[in-house]
């Protein structure tokens, strides 16, 4: 089975659809007269256009790949179209404080017991 993304006219995936094998080679031709719009395969498991497109992700045509959803409002893109923080990720276990702008270690698990 074959994936392909519908996006908008702002390169906004708007869905994304399961389409047979044997429409695979033609598949964005297909889905167009079938649904119109504008249709783009996309790979479950990221072996085409980088990311698998998800509905709210954009396309970036110049690259030819989807690029994910902005995880938080302070993280920008890299020119290899990946989301940074702002502040580079410890080692260990953290995840990233919007508030704070900040990583923040996770706490420890409880104690077994």
């Amino acid at each position: 089975m074959a994936h392909f993304a519908q996006i908008d006219e702002n390169n906004i995936v708007v869905q994304v659809i399961v389409v047979a094998d044997e429409h695979e080679t033609n598949g964005s031709e297909w889905c167009h007269n079938l649904l119109g719009g504008t249709w783009i395969q996309t790979s479950y498991n990221n072996n085409i256009r980088k990311n698998y497109a998800a509905i709210g992700c954009a396309y970036d045509p110049v690259r030819d790949e989807f690029v994910t959803s902005q995880p938080h409002a302070s993280w920008s893109l890299d020119s290899n179209n990946d989301w940074q923080a702002p502040t580079p990720k410890p080692e260990g276990d953290y995840r990233w404080d919007e508030s704070t702008l900040s990583w923040v270690e996770f706490p420890p698990p409880p104690p077994v017991g």
